[in-house]
């Protein structure tokens, strides 16, 4: 199996999803992520499983999806970087990686030792990583956000989504929805970032702001934006269906949707109509050319409403196999996690859990030599403690007295 990190240590100070589940990427990708931990309180995270996941996807096990997803495959250290007691075993850490990774903001990073100049002070060929919510510079450098706040609100997204006259804003379809998307955009950088410096000589710093990442998700709407010198108008989702019938999504008997999006309606609206069981669209003068299906699409989205209104999701599925035309059933999160193509590849990956039992996460979706990676849980708080401190070099004594005074857990 191909690991393109395997041989490179990463050193992850930061909190939460977006940043952490970079490091979760460049573990599946073989790298050895060594996850610094507050020496009492852990990873925030930790206290928001407790908060939100009781009954959701954990039996009382230690396994919890939302902690084990953005951390799997890490070793876990407890290190209260604020003690002086626990600066050298920081400093020998970073001394022994290739990257280091965080999301701490600016001042914290300064108080605690680990901006960029002082991190580099130890080790100048180290890739220096930061995940932010509005980026390095500029008059929010300072603010902390959530993919809640830059990624869906900030970069535009929600509006986007949320229909003319609708009485709620549209939120996230699911917690940490930006903050993947922006953890694998760090993991790309920091890949880009180390063959810089295997070929330069020069480590880069990285630097990814979940703003950033949400405006270049939305980047074909802003860019249009602004181009036109404003917002764009609003579009109603049944309203679209007038321009071209066959890019709409259709709802079923038992209350599912179907999306379909088919660009090149003149191509695929003959066979689409044989396999909605009304063949003689395609000869009716209304429609019988993509013109004057894109002239009528009004009437003939009302007729394939009333169609795919009459049959069940499944009796779709079985209509619609084999169709040339482009098109999709709009799943729920269940249907995703069991979903036949990205179980065919191994994305939907085995991990087994500290005590044993079987289970399973989405694996990222970058793959090597058609090879799906295979996982390891995230760690439990301060699990790798003490073997990663002996593998610095520290005795049982040096140990023993950093937990007496309280640096190392």
């Amino acid at each position: 199996m191909v690991k393109p990190m395997e041989g490179i240590r990463v050193l992850e100070v930061a909190q939460f999803t977006f940043v952490p589940s970079a490091g979760a990427v460049l573990a599946d990708w073989g790298a050895d992520v060594i996850k610094v931990e507050h020496a009492e309180k852990g990873d925030a995270q930790r206290g928001i499983v407790k908060v939100f996941s009781q009954g959701v996807g954990s039996d009382g096990s230690s396994f919890a999806p939302m902690m084990d997803g953005p951390n799997r495959g890490k070793r876990s250290v407890g290190l209260a970087l604020e003690k002086p007691e626990a600066k050298p075993v920081l400093e020998a850490l970073i001394r022994t990686s290739d990257v280091f990774l965080t999301n701490f903001l600016p001042r914290a990073r300064a108080k605690l030792g680990i901006d960029a100049d002082a991190v580099r002070e130890i080790n100048p060929d180290i890739v220096y990583a930061v995940g932010s919510g509005f980026g390095h510079s500029g008059p929010d450098a300072d603010k902390g956000g959530y993919d809640s706040t830059a990624f869906w609100a900030r970069a535009g997204t929600a509006d986007s989504a949320t229909a003319p006259g609708a009485e709620y804003l549209v939120n996230q379809p699911g917690g940490a929805f930006g903050d993947n998307i922006g953890g694998m955009t760090i993991a790309g950088g920091i890949a880009a970032a180390l063959f810089a410096r295997a070929r330069t000589g020069a480590a880069p710093t990285v630097d990814i702001s979940l703003l950033g990442v949400g405006a270049w998700a939305n980047q074909m709407s802003v860019n249009l934006a602004v181009a036109s010198g404003g917002p764009l108008p609003k579009v109603d989702p049944v309203a679209s269906r007038a321009s071209n019938p066959l890019t709409a999504v259709y709802r079923t008997a038992d209350d599912r949707w179907i999306s379909v999006s088919m660009l090149q309606p003149g191509r695929y609206f003959p066979e689409f109509a044989e396999r909605i069981g009304r063949p003689e669209l395609a000869a009716d003068e209304r429609f019988d050319s993509a013109e004057k299906l894109m002239a009528n699409a009004a009437e003939a989205a009302e007729i394939i409403a009333a169609a795919i209104e009459s049959r069940t999701k499944d009796e779709w599925v079985a209509a619609f196999d084999g169709m040339a035309g482009q098109w999709a059933v709009v799943q729920n999160t269940f249907e995703v996690g069991h979903d036949p193509a990205l179980r065919a590849v191994g994305q939907i990956a085995d991990v087994v859990d500290a005590e044993g039992l079987p289970r399973q996460l989405v694996g990222s979706p970058v793959q090597f030599d058609r090879e799906a990676p295979e996982l390891t849980r995230g760690p439990l708080f301060a699990e790798h403690t003490d073997e990663v401190l002996r593998e610095l070099g520290l005795s049982d004594e040096e140990l023993l007295n950093l937990k007496i005074a309280g640096a190392v857990t």
